[in-house]
């Protein structure tokens, strides 16, 4: 096993600088551009009725064809290879965020829960497109990828402790903010070219901006061999902060919601990359 894979398996999150050369960096311009011109159905702000609400778009199921030089053509998907077990990986969905002026922190949360797939072989990628200094980078808690999963975040405008599901179903978020002397929490300053790869169960937020300072950042999500179909309480795809935007059911993730838990994750329109 690789030193990178091995820190990634223990972690739950990796570091890389200079992880894209020149090339690579301008089509990630250019695949952020094209999203930031063309909102689709998940397109909208963050946080809405308070103070710093912040711009996303995500899961477009039209993005790909702008997307395709960078997913193919560049050393992206091999880097989600290098941490999986098999050769193989698709594009689960490409996200963006676009902060600027003060916006608020992101609330600590696992993306995992809101999603219907888990396993060994998935892979958040996040970079951005401008200087970040590590006390407004995106931080996280090493190790929480192997659990457990918590009642996620219903990314409350007003009560950022406020839990999506009934508190019998997940164990409650701890409440990490008011308590991190406690948690393995790692952060890195960010410059354009670096790169974070993390587990999509791992604990991660923070990465405000200040006045002055605006932030464009390029998310994408990826899937291997290993990776299954999960049974979620509300149905395959949440209802919170984007994720269930109304495409039509034409994003293939939508189409995967509430297939049986233990299935292969599969579905012949998620964008093959590798091999």
């Amino acid at each position: 096993m690789s030193e990178l894979k091995s820190k990634y398996r223990q972690d739950g999150v990796v570091f890389i600088p200079n992880a894209l050369n020149e090339r690579t960096l301008a089509l990630a311009h250019d695949a952020f551009e094209w999203t930031y011109q063309n909102p689709g159905p998940g397109a909208g702000p963050v946080l809405i009725g308070t103070p710093g609400t912040f711009y996303q778009d995500q899961a477009n199921p039209d993005c790909f064809p702008a997307y395709q030089r960078l997913l193919r053509d560049t050393c992206i998907p091999d880097l989600a290879a290098s941490l999986f077990d098999g050769e193989h990986v698709w594009l689960l969905y490409e996200q963006i965020w676009f902060k600027d002026g003060d916006t608020r922190r992101t609330p600590w949360h696992q993306d995992l829960p809101y999603l219907p797939v888990e396993g060994e072989d998935l892979c958040v990628m996040w970079t951005n497109l401008d200087p970040v200094e590590k006390a407004l980078s995106l931080e996280f808690v090493a190790g929480s990828h192997r659990g457990p999963l918590f009642n996620p975040s219903a990314f409350n405008p007003v009560d950022e402790s406020a839990a999506l599901f009934d508190k019998a179903i997940w164990p409650q978020l701890p409440n990490i903010e008011a308590t991190r002397e406690r948690w393995p929490i790692v952060s890195w300053a960010m410059r354009p070219g670096d790169v974070i790869l993390f587990h999509p169960a791992t604990l991660h937020g923070g990465a405000p901006t200040r006045a002055g300072q605006p932030r464009r950042t390029l998310s994408l999500r990826f899937f291997g061999e290993h990776a299954y179909c999960a049974a979620r309480p509300h149905g395959g795809l949440a209802e919170v902060d984007g994720y269930k935007h109304d495409d039509g059911g034409r994003h293939p993730m939508k189409k995967m919601a509430g297939v049986a838990a233990g299935t292969l994750f599969r579905h012949s329109e998620f964008p093959q990359l590798r091999p």
